[in-house]
């Protein structure tokens, strides 16, 4: 049985009881459910005896998918001699795990397109995604590097979605979002405290509380809920304290979420984060590892995005 989020701290301040919040996130569409030619996609990329030939198969079904893929193999691997045209190829130069990767994201994106009619701009929900999927592939690294890696996609999916609240709030409270995407902040805990102040809770248990109404499993919802504050999360904390470090990394590479002005990310301010502890504790060794990979992976992380959006 899953545990209940707990209830939300409040500002005193606090423009809309709990009750009003929890109508307006209610009233928010439903999530669709993911395209069939997307759940084929998806068993296929966790088969092991799947073929490339029948990989590229399923994403030529849908014009977007084809789009988006052959753009993201041509940004990522810029070096090669000649442009990448044919959907096969794509998937044997990027590999069973970035095609998972490819096929989780691009229909959460496509299905969230329906929530956001409020958005002040199109630039800011092109930063917002660049930043969720920039997130999710850092969050995946992270605990990869850990003894906490995990076999199916749940590690992604927080990442992802460790923002939706904001895609909510543009739909539920956009005078709000407005006034926060236009107050300057020195942190990303600071935006936080703005949002309380502003509605009463913020996008972190906005965003929880729309999962936990869509019957999301509790991983993802707790995750989302704490991953400002992960050490105060009842359980599955190391998944929450990944998404906070992977958000700071990601806000260092300038890779902001488009709807906030927050100070930059110092360098290695990350490792003081309680994320960082919650991860790796005193363990030097562990920590120095971490760090190689993730800087590798921040110097991939550009071309990706780019490709992907």
């Amino acid at each position: 049985m899953s545990n209940p989020i707990p209830s939300p701290t409040h500002a005193m301040s606090a423009r809309h009881s709990d009750e009003e919040i929890r109508r307006r996130v209610e009233a928010c569409p439903k999530l669709a459910s993911l395209h069939s030619v997307n759940k084929e996609l998806n068993r296929l990329a966790r088969s092991d005896m799947s073929l490339t030939s029948q990989i590229a198969e399923i994403i030529q079904r849908d014009p977007s998918l084809s789009q988006r893929l052959l753009r993201m193999v041509n940004s990522v691997y810029f070096g090669l001699s000649a442009r990448i045209n044919n959907i096969e190829e794509a998937v044997f130069f990027l590999g069973l795990r970035q095609i998972r990767e490819f096929s989780v994201a691009t229909p959460v994106i496509e299905e969230m397109e329906q929530l956001q009619a409020c958005a002040p701009s199109p630039t800011q929900w092109k930063n917002l995604w660049s930043h969720s999927i920039g997130t999710a592939i850092l969050t995946r690294e992270i605990l990869s590097s850990t003894q906490y890696a995990v076999d199916d996609d749940t590690d992604y999916l927080v990442g992802l979605l460790h923002n939706v609240g904001k895609i909510v709030m543009a739909y539920a409270f956009p005078e709000e979002l407005n006034t926060v995407a236009n107050t300057p902040v020195r942190t990303p805990a600071d935006v936080c405290t703005l949002e309380r102040e502003l509605i009463g809770w913020d996008h972190a248990e906005i965003g929880a509380y729309f999962l936990e109404c869509h019957n999301l499993v509790e991983e993802l919802s707790f995750s989302v809920r704490y991953h400002h504050d992960p050490k105060n999360a009842p359980c599955h904390k190391t998944f929450a304290a990944a998404v906070q470090v992977a958000d700071y990394l990601v806000r260092h590479a300038k890779i902001e979420s488009g709807f906030e002005k927050v100070d930059p990310i110092e360098p290695e301010a990350w490792v003081r984060l309680d994320g960082w502890e919650i991860l790796y504790g005193s363990d030097d060794n562990e920590a120095r590892l971490a760090r190689a990979s993730l800087a590798n992976a921040l110097a991939r992380l550009p071309a990706m995005l780019n490709g992907l959006l």
